[in-house]
């Protein structure tokens, strides 16, 4: 089609060029003005996702690698964080064989420096499967590998496969071996509360109820124990990621209590 226009003049053009870098200069100026507070908003809402993408921001230094913690700790403090985070990982690579997962360990001793990192009242926690925070309170092999196994397990499954809740609690209960929970792995049957009804399936059921009832804890962990000692442990665990990450839905492949 013909251009009925008439060409712009060499002065239109160097105006028209002037006034677009401008606007790119004003909207740089602005979006450059608008990140430190996106990123000091994020920090604010959410401490702990902040803290696992910059430890040193929130006052942790690397004691080994993916592995951060506080200053000022004593030499034997300093070793006891080193042994507890190997004793960790050393149990769920032993219970799935190989590791997947290598989520960043963020390691507190004080209250102080697991409020700044976003933590709770929690012993340890999982964040966005991608570092595990431990409090001075969790500073245990059996409190980190539990948190470490959610990681393993959400590692291992496809986006579209899931598990429920309490499928996902009791498998952490039994790749850390939590005594409060279970029997030792000599007894014939290592539940020391059997499952009676329903288990939280959701995230939020999860948390209403086991805060309500710690014993869902040993419930889930049971039943999951029983159900890896029916399908071959290992080999029934990875069987059982491997048809969920092929579209089975979970209800179809394990007996729900």
């Amino acid at each position: 089609m013909k251009d009925n226009h008439p060409p712009a003049r060499p002065t239109e053009r160097a105006s028209g060029t002037k006034s677009r870098r401008r606007w790119w200069r004003i909207l740089v100026a602005v979006l450059a003005s608008l990140l430190p507070a996106a990123v000091g908003g994020v920090a604010l809402a959410y401490p702990s996702l902040a803290a696992t993408t910059c430890p040193g921001c929130y006052g942790l230094t690397e004691l080994h690698p993916g592995v951060y913690t506080e200053d000022g700790l004593t030499p034997a403090q300093r070793t006891r964080v080193g042994e507890v985070a190997e004793q960790a990982a050393r149990r769920v690579t032993g219970f799935y064989g190989t590791r997947l997962s290598s989520p960043g360990l963020l390691v507190c001793l004080t209250d102080t420096c697991y409020r700044r990192i976003g933590g709770g009242q929690e012993r340890g926690v999982a964040v966005l499967n991608r570092s595990v925070m431990l409090s001075p309170r969790g500073l245990d092999p059996v409190i980190a590998s539990h948190e470490l196994s959610h990681v393993e397990l959400h590692a291992r499954l496809a986006s579209s496969a899931a598990v429920p809740q309490w499928f996902d609690e009791g498998l952490a209960v039994v790749v850390s071996g939590d005594p409060r929970y279970l029997a030792p792995e000599s007894a014939p049957d290592r539940c020391l509360v059997a499952p009676s009804g329903p288990l939280p399936v959701t995230l939020e059921e999860w948390l209403r109820t086991a805060s309500a009832d710690p014993a869902t804890y040993a419930r889930s962990a049971c039943q999951v124990s029983r159900w890896l000692r029916e399908n071959d442990g290992r080999t029934g665990l990875l069987g059982l990621v491997a048809r969920l990450n092929a579209g089975e839905p979970f209800s179809t492949l394990v007996r729900t209590p």
